[in-house]
């Protein structure tokens, strides 16, 4: 009996890496911040003013970062884009015998590879393409990539960065306040670090577990150095 192969591939990746740089930083930094003042400080006050300050400036950041990156992935592909074209009209024949190379890597034998440079290079447009892609391997962004890239870090950030800080909230000091943004950060951390690499392909508990732990050595390490300082 034969069964229907269905391929299950990763898709929109750029939007998960996104999200993973902006939640996994949302998550920890604004976790840190809190230990920290919490080992200094004793009103939660100053803490969810700090932290709420902190998530504001980080959100900014990096969706700048994001944005800035975006637009650099962008500018990057049209100089070389405009380069490529100037290079097939102008060194025909070099282009030609490049693409002639890229086939040879794939075992195709002399005849071949000219039949299909010869082929590929009636149509400029997928002959640039081709070359974008397999000579320089370059795929072109999303006209709206930087846009999108700083909205999802950035939102991820916020969502991230207020999960810890919340327990200052309900909580009546700091030491109480650290305790359960402790635990539900870790619970987070980890369900956040799982289906993450459930996503991506790797070990699911072996990545939450990764997550949790750098999360927490960096919350530790705040929290024990506002301690010696105080």
């Amino acid at each position: 009996m034969s069964e229907t192969y269905q391929e299950q591939h990763l898709k929109s990746s750029e939007f998960i890496t996104d999200m993973v740089i902006g939640m996994s930083d949302g998550l920890t930094v604004p976790f840190a911040l809190a230990a920290g003042l919490s080992g200094a400080v004793d009103s939660n006050a100053i803490v969810i003013t700090a932290g709420i300050a902190e998530i504001v400036a980080g959100c900014i950041a990096m969706g700048l970062g994001g944005y800035l990156a975006g637009k650099t992935e962008q500018e990057h592909y049209e100089s070389e884009l405009k380069r490529e074209y100037f290079e097939v009209d102008n060194y025909h024949q070099k282009e030609i015998d490049e693409v002639k190379e890229i086939f040879a890597e794939y075992g195709i034998d002399e005849e071949g590879q000219t039949l299909l440079a010869n082929q590929l290079s009636k149509d400029k447009k997928k002959w640039v393409d081709f070359m974008m892609k397999y000579e320089l391997g370059l795929e072109e962004p999303h006209p709206k990539r930087a846009r999108n890239s700083a909205l999802t870090i950035g939102t991820a950030y916020i969502v991230g960065g207020f999960l810890p800080l919340s327990a200052y909230f309900f909580t009546d000091n700091p030491h109480e306040g650290l305790l359960v943004s402790a635990g539900i950060t870790t619970i987070c951390l980890f369900v956040f670090g799982y289906f993450k690499s459930k996503v991506t392909g790797q070990p699911p508990v072996k990545g939450a577990i990764k997550v949790m732990a750098i999360g927490l050595i960096a919350a530790a390490a705040a929290f024990g150095i506002a301690k010696f300082i105080g």
